[in-house]
C-alpha cells in the first residue's frame, strides 16, 4: 500500500530543507511525495524549485504585495484545509517556522491528519525574537505528531516542553544535506562577482532581512559593516539585498556609495552557495545559515541579539555579536586579523548534522505510518 506524503511550504528555506527529503520520498516504493506551495516568496521560491527539480502538485499562488502575516496565515489555512480534504494525505509535512509553516500544521490538524514538523524544537526564549517565528514554531509543536529535531539540543527542548519523547527524533538538519550536495555543482557567477571571487581580495558576504532588525537595529548593522570596510583595506563585502524596501533602502542608503561594497539583487542558491564557498567570513541576521555556514567550514558572526542554535556557538562555528555599530566592527576586524582564532572556527566540528538527516527522517515517516 503506497502512503501519501504531503509536502507544504512556500519560502526559498523551507524549499531547500524539504528539497532532500521529497527527493528521499520519491525514490520509496511504499510512499507517494504530494507538493503544495503557498509561494509565500514567489520568486526566490521558483529559483529553488528549478534547481532541485521540483514540480509542486499545487501552486496555490498567494503571495501578495505588502502582504501581512497574518493575511498570509488566513488565506493559507483556507487554502491548505481545501487542499488537505480534497487530497486526503496520510501525513502533512512542515519544515521550520514561517507563517506558511503554521498554516499547514493548522489546515493538518484541522483535517485530523498527522503532522510532521522539521526543525523542530529551536527556541530562542523571546517571543519577539524573531518575529513571528519564534512563536510560529512554538505552536507547531504543540500540534505535530512527528518532531524531527536537527540537534539533541532542539530535542530536549520539546521534551522539557512536554513532548511525548515517541514523537521525537533526532535527525541532523536537512539544509546541510541540500548545501553539500549543492557545493558540488559548477556555477556561473555574475562577472562582477567572479572576478571577486578570483581576485586577492578577502571576501565578506552579508546578508540583513530580519524583521526585529528593522528600523535602528538595521541602520547600525550597516553602519558597523561600513566601519569593517574603512578599516580592512583588502576586505570586499557583498550583499545580496533583500527587495523589501525596509531594508533595501537603509542597505542602499549605507553602503552603496561604499567602492567596496557589492550590492547585488538576491542571488539563485546555486550562485550563493558558491559565493560562500569561496568567502572569507559571514555576516548576518540569517537563521539557516548559522547552519550553511557551518558546513561549509565559514566563521559566522550574527548580527542578531538572540539566537535558536545555540549549538553553533558552543561548538564555536558561530559568534553573536548583536547589532551594535562598534561590537560588529570590533568582533570582525578581531577575527579577521587573529589566524588562530579564524582556523578554530573555520574547522569547529559542524554540530548541526552529517548530511544524511532526510534519511532518517524518510525511515521515521515509514515507521510511523506502518
Amino acid at each position: 500500500m503506497t502512503r501519501s506524503v504531503l509536502f507544504v511550504f512556500g519560502t526559498r528555506p523551507e524549499a531547500i530543507k524539504m528539497a532532500p527529503v521529497i527527493e528521499r520520498v520519491r525514490d520509496h516504493d511504499g510512499l507517494r511525495a504530494v507538493v503544495a506551495v503557498t509561494a509565500q516568496h514567489r520568486e526566490m521560491l521558483d529559483q529553488v524549485l528549478e534547481l532541485f527539480g521540483i514540480v509542486p502538485d499545487f501552486d496555490l499562488d498567494l503571495m501578495r504585495d505588502r502582504q501581512l502575516p497574518e493575511e498570509v496565515l488566513a488565506r493559507a489555512v483556507t487554502a491548505l484545509s481545501a487542499l488537505i480534504r480534497d487530497t486526503q494525505p496520510d501525513i502533512v509535512l512542515v519544515q521550520g517556522d514561517t507563517t506558511t509553516t503554521l498554516a499547514g500544521a493548522l489546515a493538518g490538524f484541522y483535517a485530523h491528519v498527522p503532522v510532521g514538523h522539521l526543525e523542530a524544537g529551536l527556541r530562542t526564549g523571546n517571543l519577539a525574537s524573531p518575529f513571528p517565528e519564534e512563536a510560529n514554531r512554538r505552536l507547531v509543536s504543540q500540534l505535530a505528531a512527528l518532531s524531527f529535531a536537527p540537534t539533541r539540543h532542539a530535542a530536549d527542548r520539546l521534551l522539557a516542553e512536554g513532548a511525548d519523547p515517541a514523537s521525537v527524533i533526532v535527525t541532523g538538519n536537512t539544509v546541510v544535506d541540500a548545501v553539500t550536495e549543492v557545493a558540488t555543482r559548477a556555477a556561473t557567477l555574475p562577472p562582477e562577482l567572479a572576478a571577486l571571487v578570483s581576485g586577492e581580495r578577502r571576501l565578506a558576504v552579508v546578508t540583513l532581512h530580519r524583521r526585529e532588525s528593522w528600523g535602528e537595529p538595521l541602520e547600525q548593522a550597516c553602519l558597523g559593516v561600513r566601519d569593517v570596510l574603512d578599516a580592512v583595506s583588502d576586505l570586499v563585502v557583498v550583499l545580496p539585498v533583500h527587495r523589501n524596501p525596509v531594508v533595501s533602502e537603509v542597505v542602499e542608503r549605507v553602503l552603496g556609495d561604499h567602492e567596496r561594497a557589492v550590492l547585488t539583487d538576491p542571488l539563485g542558491y546555486l550562485e550563493f552557495v558558491q559565493l560562500l564557498k569561496a568567502c572569507t567570513i559571514v555576516l548576518s541576521d540569517s537563521g539557516g545559515l548559522q547552519e550553511e555556514a557551518a558546513a561549509l567550514g565559514k566563521p559566522l558572526l550574527l548580527l542578531r541579539e538572540t539566537t535558536e542554535r545555540p549549538e553553533g556557538a558552543e561548538a564555536g562555528t558561530l559568534k553573536l555579536v548583536g547589532t551594535d555599530r562598534s561590537a560588529i566592527a570590533r568582533e570582525t576586524q578581531a577575527l579577521l586579523s587573529d589566524a588562530d582564532a579564524y582556523r578554530a572556527m573555520s574547522e569547529a566540528p559542524n554540530p548541526f548534522g552529517d548530511g544524511r538527516a532526510s534519511e532518517r527522517i524518510v525511515a521515521a515517516i515509514e515507521e510511523f505510518l506502518a
